[in-house]
């Protein structure tokens, strides 16, 4: 990896960090187990699934195989970086990431994903190969080198970021309907 998109990566890691911790601050506990509607999550099943979803991705890449030569497709890390926190278009989440009661509460959940993150960053901090050449699959997207899955992981938590303030605004505005929420 070079030093300049370490950097980059590293800053983009702790920005999305940040950001998700952000739409929780201030949410009780009570109010992180509510589910704002039907089939809809609580900002504890987002918060669950953002954690584990990291673990997740970063054991697909201490998984992956090198290739013989990187490859490249700077189109393909723009769109993961355009699209991953576009809430526009509905997302399924992979079975083995998705909410199940892991963690007994908000805090836990949190907890969790702050180990996970910062087991992530460690993993940047000291990466010296070429992501690029590395190569392993997403549930959803099929092949991937481990640059797009580090960039999914960027992503990944902006995108339930802004489903948290969904939750929030469905449950400080009587007038929206719960359909409506976290599409």
């Amino acid at each position: 990896m070079e030093k300049q998109e370490q950097i980059e990566i590293l800053n983009a890691l702790r920005r999305s960090q940040q950001a998700f911790l952000n739409a929780l601050d201030g949410i009780t506990e009570d109010q992180a187990a509510k589910r704002p509607g039907p089939d809809r999550w609580s900002a504890l099943e987002c918060a669950e699934h953002v954690a584990v979803s990291e673990d997740f991705l970063r054991s697909r890449m201490m998984q992956a195989e090198h290739a013989g030569a990187p490859v490249i497709d700077k189109l393909r890390e723009a769109g993961i970086l355009a699209r991953g926190p576009d809430r526009t278009r509905p997302g399924v989440s992979p079975e083995a990431v998705r909410p199940t009661g892991r963690f007994a509460n908000l805090s836990d959940a949190v907890r969790h994903f702050l180990a996970s993150r910062a087991a992530t960053i460690r993993y940047v901090e000291n990466c010296s190969e070429d992501l690029r050449s590395m190569l392993t699959t997403h549930p959803l997207l099929g092949p991937v080198n481990c640059q797009e899955t580090l960039l999914l992981i960027v992503v990944h938590p902006q995108r339930h970021a802004k489903q948290i303030d969904e939750i929030r605004a469905a449950f400080s505005n009587s007038v929206a309907s719960p359909a409506d929420v976290n599409r």
